[in-house]
């Protein structure tokens, strides 16, 4: 019969060493296994057409694992076997796979092959839920962090959009400014100008009445 406690044979060990002999200890992942459940989350088993790529892997595990759980002796695991090489659907297969067993193990009984197959299916299922969580918790933790990394993007841009804003608007004021220079100094602007016109008239009209007064010295004395 199989044995009572779940160890997978090398595929998961004890978490807790001071459990007691009888006890079913709850599993852990090995380093086997972790290569089998990357970390990068995806559904394990998907409910579309697409193929899922780490179906087979995983699947290969569990079947060890239930394996792993056989001991020597007759019990379902022996029939599950059986069973399943010659047909599910054949009812001969189970009277055959049954009396088979009856010749290794007179005491066997169709009572004793449900509790056993009960026995298989609670310690793949502590498996099944232990996996499950750490897939939800590692899932949980992805999402986590993708929004945190999302809201700092987001802000980021906000403060960038906000900066961006600013500086059209500085832009603006400062085409608006270029505009307008000269504007308010006009005044002065023409005030200096013609300032400069009469400064050259000025000086040629002095100069223009002391040249004739030099041409008259020059031409009279």
């Amino acid at each position: 019969m199989a044995k009572e406690s779940f160890n997978w044979k090398g595929l998961f060990v004890n978490e807790d060493t001071n459990n007691e002999k009888n006890e079913s200890p709850a599993p852990v992942i090995t380093k086997e296994l972790e290569n089998k459940f990357p970390d990068q989350q995806q559904q394990y088993f998907t409910e579309n057409s697409l193929p899922n790529p780490f179906l087979t892997d995983i699947l290969a595990v569990y079947e060890k694992g239930f394996e792993s759980l056989n001991a020597q002796g007759f019990d379902f695991f022996e029939l599950y076997k059986s069973v399943m090489a010659v047909g599910v659907t054949n009812p001969q297969s189970y009277q055959m796979a049954f009396t088979m067993g009856k010749t290794i193990n007179p005491s066997l009984t169709k009572e004793f092959l449900v509790e056993k197959a009960k026995f298989y299916i609670a310690e793949i299922e502590k498996v099944h839920s232990k996996y499950d969580t750490d897939g939800k918790t590692k899932k949980s933790a992805l999402d986590a962090n993708i929004s945190a990394q999302k809201q700092s993007l987001t802000k980021s841009i906000t403060d960038l959009e906000t900066k961006i804003a600013q500086l059209q608007q500085e832009l603006a004021t400062k085409k608006a400014e270029l505009l307008k220079v000269g504007e308010g100094n006009r005044e002065q602007y023409s005030e200096i100008q013609l300032k400069i016109e009469a400064n050259n008239l000025a000086k040629n009209k002095i100069l223009e009445s002391i040249n004739t007064v030099l041409t008259g010295v020059n031409q009279y004395l």
